[in-house]
């Protein structure tokens, strides 16, 4: 009786664990996320440079975007935006963001560590 409970908890284990690896997303820490609706920010949530805020609500507000930007970092910091957004506002977006502010801070966090 007791060795088929471990079985069946053993078997619920294993597949709990393929399910995991199989659907896992393999996103990073989110540092910050910003929704737009009509040009206007609706949402937004983490640590937003404080310029590059300002910069996007001056942008989404010219161009009426409807959009989320993001920012992940794994290993190094990822800038998301909606795929509704054209080629040419995603690259002003991602000029407009301090990839440098990031990368010292990892440089300057190494060279303490050494």
């Amino acid at each position: 009786m007791t060795a088929n409970i471990f079985k069946l908890i053993f078997v619920v284990i294993g597949l709990f664990l393929i399910y995991k690896l199989i659907f896992s997303n393999k996103k990073g820490l989110t540092i910050f996320e910003m929704h737009f609706k009509d040009g206007r920010m609706t949402q937004h949530k983490g640590k937003i440079p404080e310029r590059f805020e300002k910069e996007c609500r001056q942008l989404a507000k010219t161009e009426k975007l409807t959009c989320t930007i993001r920012a992940e970092k794994s290993g190094d910091v990822r800038l998301h935006i909606s795929a509704n957004v054209s080629d040419n506002v995603k690259q002003r977006i991602r000029n407009l963001f301090p990839f440098e502010y990031y990368d010292k801070k990892s440089i300057d966090n190494s060279r303490q560590a050494g």
